[in-house]
């Protein structure tokens, strides 16, 4: 599937290893993705706020990772979301939580995360192959067939975005809150 991918397309993914290896992350996820095509500028058609994308998804690390309908799926359960988040801080101190997240995927034992040796002492970028989520491949897997489902014989960073989009979670979250649609992607990105 890979040889499919255009240059700029392929750059996007080793973009969001890069990402996720800066960020010290275990694996590579679909906010890696978004991070990486917002870089590239493929986005900027779009008119998104580079920075307030980055908030968004700070904040949802800073949930733990949970998406909007994980937040209103808590709520039609009676479950106070911010009130967790602030619970949890107080105790345990600000984005306790987004260390929760980040560490989730690590395939370390919880030791090895515990005494501090998930990520690497010197603060440098975690070095190596990082393996992406089962999230990250799906998103991957959903290009092929947007690109497929729109008759193109490539796979564009328009159709990493658009796969983005098409599957609930934090990256189509956050669009969102920057009116990002499927729907609008498409007819901007041709």
């Amino acid at each position: 599937m890979f040889e499919r991918f255009t240059s700029t397309a392929r750059a996007a993914v080793t973009g969001a290893v890069a990402e996720a290896r800066q960020a010290g992350a275990a694996v590579v996820t679909e906010e890696h993705l978004l991070l990486a095509l917002l870089g590239q500028g493929a986005l900027d058609p779009l008119g998104v706020d580079r920075g307030a994308v980055a908030a968004g998804l700070a904040e949802a690390r800073r949930r733990g990772g949970l998406s909007k309908a994980d937040e209103q799926a808590l709520a039609g359960l009676g479950i106070d979301l911010s009130e967790i988040v602030a619970r949890v801080e107080q105790t345990h101190g600000e984005g306790a939580l987004a260390a929760a997240a980040d560490s989730a995927g690590r395939r370390r034992g919880p030791l090895r995360s515990l005494l501090g040796r998930s990520a690497p002492a010197d603060g440098r970028p975690r070095s190596g192959h990082v393996p992406f989520s089962a999230g990250a491949k799906k998103t991957i897997e959903q290009s092929l067939r947007v690109a497929l489902g729109r008759q193109d014989n490539s796979i564009g960073p328009q159709h990493l975005l658009l796969a983005l989009l098409a599957r609930p979670g934090t990256a189509a979250d956050v669009l969102a809150a920057q009116g990002v649609t499927y729907a609008r992607a498409e007819q901007t990105l041709g």
